[in-house]
């Protein structure tokens, strides 16, 4: 089996010393910035989202800090389980999912609604980080030491396309092909891949995607072709964020959200309806509390001794960077609408519960930065 080194924290007060405070703030901040501005979508009113969206990140933040007490032998050994767990249930919504809004996204298990594919972000990086720290590194450009994880990722990425959900799959394959990047990939192999990425992008817009997803990249390309229609969302987006200017009109006093020309302002444009608000100068801040967090997750992970906890740390962070580029870029018509929620701040209970266990993640490869877990260690290996 072997053991961890002894320079780890092992008793629950050293643990909670070493966890970095700051980080943690920053989380809470972005936390409460989630809780006011969706309590201005209902113009002053708690319920139904800022209530549930303070619920849901308190119970978040106590598996966040539970997670990032536990030792990394348990992530390990949870690693594949972890993602043979997420590919059965997404498997299940094939056959037993819950429709929504036109998508076959959740499980309904009981009491609960579960989105899986957000299960997987996380199992994923898991799943990929333990596989090559078990990897001699000599085979990490190898033809089987590539195949693994291209299949490893490829699976759930099919399986998320087909239900259909463009934004996560996009988040999951990007996520997934940036750790094995960061495994140490030769750069032949990454050309020969980039053009090969190229060829597949090209044949999933001609091919394998719904004619709905279609339409919204040809909209982002031209929205102003349907404005009514199909580039309704993001012209409305513009205006609401043009209109807010330097310093925005003021909190709860954003005309184009609450006169509900702004759609999905509780979830996927909550940025716009931030930038209609406080303006140009709210929109910067938001965004350098994101860079600070994402600034602290790499020197964590330049901290870590093992591989393993680097490309966990790399991983989260990877996915919480797409989260944020692309829902920015997504509301300015940036890029193509594609569903991709502000992480800790829009409203959605999977997606807070994801962000936040990720986030735990990386708390906890700080706080055991020492570790160096031997080669097939983990409670199932």
């Amino acid at each position: 089996m072997g053991v961890f080194t002894q320079s780890v924290p092992r008793s629950l007060r050293d643990k909670l010393y070493e966890i970095n405070w700051a980080f943690v703030l920053l989380i809470v901040l972005l936390g409460l910035i989630g809780v006011g501005m969706l309590y201005s979508v209902e113009g002053g009113q708690w319920d139904p989202y800022a209530s549930r969206h303070a619920v849901r990140f308190a119970a978040g933040f106590c598996v966040m800090l539970t997670v990032a007490l536990a030792p990394p032998r348990l992530w390990m050994g949870l690693a594949y389980p972890a993602y043979l767990g997420a590919l059965v249930l997404l498997v299940g919504v094939e056959f037993f999912g819950s429709v929504a809004m036109g998508a076959k996204r959740w499980l309904d298990i009981g009491p609960i609604r579960m989105q899986p594919s957000e299960i997987m972000k996380v199992a994923l990086v898991l799943a990929l980080a333990r596989y090559y720290h078990d990897l001699d590194e000599r085979r990490v450009s190898s033809l089987l030491g590539l195949l693994i994880p291209i299949m490893m990722i490829a699976a759930p990425v099919l399986l998320v396309q087909r239900q259909p959900d463009l934004g996560t799959s996009v988040l999951i394959g990007a996520t997934g092909l940036v750790m094995v990047f960061l495994a140490g990939l030769s750069w032949r192999v990454i050309a020969a891949g980039s053009v090969f990425g190229a060829i597949g992008v090209w044949g999933l817009i001609r091919y394998g995607l719904k004619d709905y997803q279609r339409e919204r990249i040809f909209t982002f390309l031209n929205p102003e072709a349907d404005p009514l229609g199909a580039g309704y969302q993001i012209m409305q987006s513009k205006i609401a964020l043009g209109s807010g200017g330097m310093t925005g009109k003021g909190y709860m006093q954003g005309s184009q959200a609450h006169l509900n020309y702004l759609p999905e302002k509780q979830t996927d444009f909550i940025f716009t309806m931030l930038g209609e608000e406080f303006g140009f100068i709210g929109c910067i801040v938001v965004l350098g509390l994101y860079a600070v967090l994402l600034m602290n997750c790499l020197l964590i992970a330049a901290s870590c001794k093992s591989t393993f906890l680097r490309l966990v740390v790399m991983g989260v962070a990877s996915t919480f960077a797409f989260y944020v580029f692309i829902n920015a870029g997504m509301v300015m018509g940036l890029f193509p609408v594609v569903g991709v929620p502000l992480p800790m701040i829009s409203y959605g209970g999977s997606v807070m519960m994801t962000v936040l266990i990720g986030l735990g993640l990386i708390i906890g490869a700080h706080v055991h930065r020492g570790a160096e877990p031997p080669k097939g260690a983990g409670l199932f290996g």
